[in-house]
């Protein structure tokens, strides 16, 4: 049943909101997120303490729900937790507090309605990490849609009707394509008459040809990679991210693009092992140009914020061309890079923001000396970017290594190029810290503040994860790996 409480307790706790006015609604908020950390966070310790030895996939079997949603149609509520979904329900539930608790230097109109749908939009989150019925995660993929599009489109920039439509846009079309191809795998579950049945079970027990796996592929594929993004289905990133205000786009970056990237570990490469066989090695390429290209354009960007955008887009077409890589090393990679890429992320957004709040601007060419009466700030900035360009003992530098490593096993010449991510990261993240805090003085330099109290709350906590991942990997690879062990069996099989 914790699995159902995680669910349902953000729903219940934003309906509550609704009674909340101003600090009210954002005290509320946070507590309610905290508590569904915590209990999060029990979840993992329970499914620790009865691993099976060997870790057997079996062992967080105890979260399993399954009971009738829609009987007649054999559609059923069944969620459930395995070593690699807890890790994102984790990551989830380590974040939104964070990302609430970073909105309290902002006033948001009608705040009880926009801390709602941040709660609305985790139990969306958790939802997608936790279905194993095709139609009730499709149903919590939407889930999660509608609140970050209305969170985008009421409290965000000057062009956020036309940027925000985009992406709705985008997205809504993906999901279709992936509807269309959970309805056609629906209707092939009915062997020797057995009944109609949308279970992940059933779906992986398929026997499609290699022609049906093929197109079943892409329809899913498409959804997953606008989701991610993956070049070049990306261009509706850049400008969401730098119009939506900096919860929304923390929760698009740290958490939701993480949804794609589950997905497809989860539903596309054991549904489809001939269609993803077939038309890997195109996903692949696509995915180093999406690492190059990223990489590339975020050189050329004076916005902090979009900058760091491109920055994420590079990053992603990482962990997609570790997933594709079809090996056990590449699959680990991805997963340890989700949680490393969620902590950095979010902590580089909310750099971006105070700096913007204290001075009015993001641009990088009008910031300089900022670290003279910063320290704390130019500490945390540091910090957080050297993880995001993998330095050792940092937990950038052991998702990106095992990422590469699996890459290169797959092919030598696109993880020698995959392998530029790094030293471009390097150029585009150091040079930004270094005219932005290091620079000359500017108007800003003498009257800048530094660090308070409840921005601190929010960075300490990702500094620490950036140094636990990266000093004590094996910890959440060894949670990961029963389920990346299932999911290459089902692969290969």
């Amino acid at each position: 049943m914790l699995t159902v409480f995680l669910l349902l307790f953000p729903v219940a706790a934003a309906l509550l909101l609704h009674f909340a006015k101003g600090n009210a609604a954002r005290v509320l908020a946070l507590g309610a997120a905290l508590l569904e950390f915590a209990v999060a966070v029990f979840a993992a310790v329970s499914a620790s303490l009865n691993m099976a030895p060997g870790h057997s996939a079996a062992a967080y079997s105890v979260f399993s729900v399954n009971i009738p949603w829609i009987a007649s149609a054999g559609i059923n509520f069944h969620v459930g937790m395995d070593g690699l979904s807890l890790l994102m329900v984790l990551l989830t539930t380590f974040l939104v507090p964070l990302i609430i608790l970073a909105s309290f230097r902002h006033d948001y109109p009608n705040a009880s309605a926009f801390y709602a749908l941040i709660l609305f939009m985790q139990t969306g989150l958790i939802g997608v990490f936790v279905s194993l019925d095709a139609f009730l995660f499709y149903f919590f993929w939407e889930v999660a849609l509608i609140p970050i599009y209305f969170i985008a489109g009421v409290w965000g920039g000057e062009r956020r009707i036309q940027v925000t439509f985009k992406f709705f846009l985008y997205t809504i079309i993906g999901s279709l394509f992936m509807l269309a191809a959970f309805v056609y795998l629906y209707f092939q579950t009915d062997i020797n008459n057995a009944g109609l049945t949308s279970d992940i079970d059933a779906f992986y027990n398929l026997t499609l040809t290699a022609s049906q796996q093929a197109w079943v592929f892409w329809l899913i594929f498409i959804a997953f990679a606008v989701k991610m993004p993956i070049f070049p289905f990306h261009t509706w990133q850049p400008d969401t991210y730098t119009e939506s205000p900096v919860p929304a786009t923390m929760l698009l970056s740290g958490i939701m693009l993480k949804m794609g990237i589950y997905g497809t570990l989860r539903w596309l490469l054991p549904i489809v092992p001939l269609g993803t066989s077939q038309w890997g090695k195109v996903v692949m390429i696509l995915a180093v140009i999406g690492i190059i290209y990223g990489a590339i354009i975020a050189i050329r960007q004076r916005d902090m914020k979009r900058l760091i955008a491109y920055s994420s887009l590079s990053h992603v077409g990482l962990m997609a061309a570790g997933v594709f890589s079809l090996t056990f090393i590449g699959l680990q990679g991805a997963v340890i890079q989700m949680l490393a890429h969620g902590v950095n992320v979010v902590g580089m957004f909310f750099i971006a923001d105070i700096i913007q709040r204290r001075t009015g601007t993001r641009d990088i060419s009008e910031l300089g000396g900022l670290t003279r009466n910063t320290p704390l700030l130019s500490v945390c900035f540091l910090v957080l970017l050297l993880g995001t360009v993998a330095l050792p003992l940092t937990n950038g530098f052991v998702g990106e290594f095992l990422l590469l490593a699996g890459v290169y096993q797959y092919n030598m010449w696109l993880g020698a190029v995959a392998g530029i991510t790094i030293i471009l990261a390097a150029v585009y993240l150091l040079r930004m810290f270094q005219r932005v805090m290091l620079g000359p003085e500017t108007s800003f330099t003498a009257s800048i503040q530094d660090l308070t109290g409840s921005e601190l709350a929010v960075l300490v906590p990702l500094i620490v994860l950036v140094f636990w991942i990266g000093l004590f990997p094996n910890m959440f690879l060894r949670i990961s790996e029963p389920a990346v062990l299932q999911i290459l069996t089902l692969v290969n099989r």
